[in-house]
């Protein structure tokens, strides 16, 4: 993998960082009060980060956004959410999105789930 990433998820995560990077170089300002309007997002309220990661996840698996469904998998992990938490968060999800989200949560999701378990280890 490149830049020494063992598994997929982490080289994506890597890749969106990277971009991330050469974005914020050219539109600093942007970068600015998009991390804080989402910092104020995802602070802790009547809702819990781990309930807003778990929020994130569901829409990011609707709107098929591969780098935010790794990245919301990642948060939930990051937050405490067990694997069976995260795969029901998927099956609301898929009563919206139908085929479409059960395939990212079967898929996608599940394999991040892993890799980021083998991470831990």
């Amino acid at each position: 993998m490149e830049n020494g990433a063992g598994n997929s998820t982490e080289a994506a995560l890597i890749k969106y960082k990277e971009g991330l990077g050469v974005f914020t170089e050219k539109m600093p300002e942007f970068v600015s009060q998009f991390n804080a309007f989402t910092r104020e997002c995802f602070k802790e309220g009547a809702l819990t980060q781990k309930q807003k990661q778990l929020i994130a996840l569901g829409i990011s698996i609707y709107a098929q956004d591969e780098y935010c469904i790794i990245y919301h998998t990642k948060g939930c992990l990051d937050q405490g959410c067990s694997e069976q938490e995260i795969l029901e968060a998927v099956g609301v999800t898929a009563a919206f999105g139908g085929g479409a989200s059960v395939s990212q949560g079967v898929t996608l999701v599940q394999e991040c789930i892993h890799e980021m378990n083998q991470l831990k280890q």
